[in-house]
């Protein structure tokens, strides 16, 4: 599935939910719209750059050479005779490619060969893992060149040619080490963590290293002189690179490595997630920082839900990433505007080279080579995400917003992914007008940007309408405002201890699968009746599932509500759909009962509890003053009648002097009243 990149972007957005949107229109008219950069991501980028502003236009078209002799590729090097050198994973080969062809030329013995370097008059440096070696790659064959006392991990080199010296960034005892022309090295810093990952050396002889577990990059001017530039507070720094200018650029991950994959990959403990790994995190977040000459930090690209595997710059002095997850390559400039320039069908794009002749986007996973041959071409193809209307529609006209030519082309079909099922692609379209695709639940669109690389597409929207499906009101439910939870009340009237409350809650739950605006109507009628009346005042339009409904006029007794649910704000008469659906039985019930002929004779209590509506539901006695209430049963010892006698002795609740005795009584809907009587 592909992601969505958080943009920070110099011009403002329109504020909107991410992803496209679903504009409402009258009776039933709908759009998809797409309008921003993340609009426009999400399916088949193949030759198409999008940026953060939503424009799209023709991107990086790409080569491809399988690299058969290798699952990954960790580093690449473009050699002086015109072929490119690569460092591959699973078995630690050398790989040439030349011309589309391939060669293994030299083995490492180790398990990766993670890095390479050309230093002094073409000699090329080799670094290893999980052994650690550091090795020279001469005249087709691999030899140990230096000892790197303690490492078992070289991460990444880096050569310094004014100082001609080569740096290795090493683990799992976190050493940066110098090594010379003749293969002696040293230690030149030695950091807290146990992995550095990154190494880059600045035109000035500056060193800059990124570290792993706690992603702090580092700034050396001299050997242990060494000041944190930035502590990302993540996991890793996973690559850093220098610019003429003397600018840093730096990528930065929160990854969690999955250790089932390190351990099938042979990846040593401890150490970060490669592009070895074959089950890679799955969850990860990275970001792109650029630091000025003095230090000051630019964070350019932030990720949610992918991390970032590659850096290099370009001749145009821009930084590009390479993600973990979805095969994609990035670029973004100083106005924070970022643009996806590549696309390619392996999951990590784990090496860059984005300048001079031989530019390649190199994807692992399987390990493929993508030669870079420009701009544009008959691949420049951008097609959207699979566009979902919830159910089957009538598709309309379609528009958008173009500098230069491009052909717009749909098809559509009933599945989320495309297949055989799905309509073929119809005839490109060269100006706006009717899509000819057939009504179905899902729609594509596609763009060819081949006559023209400088064409951008903008702001494109299609018109749809939905098969109008009938919504169902499945249930309506009435209690007390304040009914207590654990009250099954359905009347109106307060909860106990609380004062009467006429009002009633109303609600109503409906199954609406095309997503319409209901109107809805309510009315009632008393049971035993068929004369209905209407709750809601003349022209009130109701459009929410809840109504509070004041039953204070409403003379006592058993009513039953209807809730009446019509499409009719989205579609002409003439398709309007209609359902109703009748509620329980609802009590209105606004006074309290009567106490009647309450009297007593010795120690027994006698009365008759009567209500309109009923049953009587608790009657109570106490001692005024005591705040102790206690329940009293009727004569026959049950309250289910709206008339209920009371002949109880209280011999265990009178006081043996003068007092006030109260009783009291609740209905149904919990209306109560309380009437005295004094004992002398």
């Amino acid at each position: 599935m592909k992601r969505h990149i958080r943009w920070f972007c110099a011009v403002p957005l329109l504020a909107a939910v991410l992803g496209v949107s679903l504009a409402a229109q009258a009776v039933g008219t709908r759009r998809f719209v797409l309008h921003r950069g993340d609009d426009f991501k999400g399916g088949d980028l193949e030759g198409v750059a999008v940026d953060s502003a939503g424009a799209v236009r023709a991107g990086l078209s790409l080569g491809s050479v399988p690299i058969a002799e290798a699952g990954s590729i960790w580093a690449a090097l473009p050699m002086r005779d015109g072929s490119l050198l690569l460092g591959t994973g699973n078995e630690g080969k050398l790989i040439r490619v030349t011309d589309g062809a391939t060669r293994v030329v030299g083995e490492t013995g180790g398990l990766v060969a993670t890095s390479l370097v050309e230093a002094w008059n073409g000699t090329i440096l080799v670094g290893t893992l999980p052994e650690g070696k550091l090795l020279r790659f001469d005249g087709g064959k691999v030899v140990p060149f230096a000892t790197l006392k303690g490492a078992q991990h070289v991460w990444q080199l880096a050569y310094d040619a004014r100082a001609g010296v080569v740096y290795a960034a090493t683990g799992p005892e976190g050493k940066l080490f110098r090594i010379s022309r003749d293969g002696d090295a040293q230690v030149y810093f030695d950091a807290e963590e146990q992995q550095l990952l990154s190494v880059a050396v600045a035109p000035n002889g500056t060193v800059y290293t990124g570290a792993s577990d706690k992603a702090k990059l580092y700034k050396l001017t001299g050997p242990g002189r060494a000041s944190v530039l930035y502590d990302f507070e993540r996991t890793e720094v996973r690559a850093v690179v220098v610019g003429s200018d003397g600018d840093v650029f730096a990528i930065a991950n929160e990854i969690k490595p999955d250790p089932n994959a390190q351990k099938q990959s042979k990846i040593p403990e401890g150490a970060p997630a490669g592009p070895v790994a074959p089950g890679a995190p799955a969850k990860g977040k990275g970001t792109l920082y650029r630091f000025s000459p003095d230090g000051r930090p630019d964070r350019l690209l932030e990720e949610d839900d992918d991390y970032f595997t590659s850096l290099a710059l370009g001749d145009d002095g821009l930084p590009y990433v390479g993600t973990g997850t979805e095969g994609r390559v990035y670029t973004v400039d100083r106005s924070h505007n970022a643009v996806l320039v590549a696309d390619v069908a392996e999951r990590q794009v784990t090496a860059l080279v984005m300048r001079g002749k031989q530019r390649v986007v190199l994807g692992s996973d399987p390990a493929v080579v993508h030669p870079v041959r420009g701009v544009g071409g008959p691949n420049a193809v951008w097609t959207s995400k699979v566009l979902d209307a919830g159910i089957r529609a009538r598709f309309g006209r379609i528009e958008w917003e173009a500098t230069g030519p491009i052909e717009i082309s749909t098809r559509s079909g009933n599945t989320k992914e495309p297949d055989d099922s799905w309509s073929p692609w119809s005839r490109p379209l060269t100006a706006h007008g009717q899509v000819e695709s057939p009504p179905a639940r899902y729609l594509q669109v596609r763009a060819r940007f081949s006559r023209d690389p400088r064409a951008v597409l903008t702001d494109l929207n299609v018109a749809f309408v939905t098969d109008n499906l009938r919504a169902v009101v499945t249930e309506v439910s009435a209690k007390a405002r304040e009914e207590r939870p654990d009250d099954a009340v359905t009347s109106s009237g307060g909860p106990i201890g609380k004062r009467p409350d006429s009002n009633l809650e109303l609600r109503w739950k409906v199954d609406n699968p095309d997503k319409d605006e209901l109107r809805y109507r309510l009315r009632y009628r008393m049971v035993g009746s068929n004369t209905w009346y209407d709750i809601l005042k003349p022209n009130e339009k109701l459009t929410k599932e809840s109504y509070t409904w004041d039953t204070s006029d409403l003379p006592e007794g058993r009513y039953r509500v209807l809730v009446i649910a019509t499409d009719e704000l989205a579609n002409p008469p003439e398709l309007v759909t209609r359902s109703e659906l009748e509620s329980g039985v609802l009590v209105i019930d606004n006074t309290p009962p009567v106490i009647d002929g309450l009297k007593l004779v010795g120690k027994r209590l006698q009365a008759v509890v009567l209500d309109g509506v009923g049953p009587i539901q608790r009657v109570e006695v106490s001692v005024a003053g005591s705040d102790e209430w206690r329940p009293i049963a009727p004569s026959d010892g049950i309250f289910d009648e709206q008339r209920e006698e009371l002949d109880v002795d209280l011999s265990s609740v009178l006081p043996a002097g003068p007092a006030l005795i109260s009783v009291r009584a609740y209905d149904s809907a919990n209306n109560f009243v309380i009437k005295n009587f004094a004992l002398k």
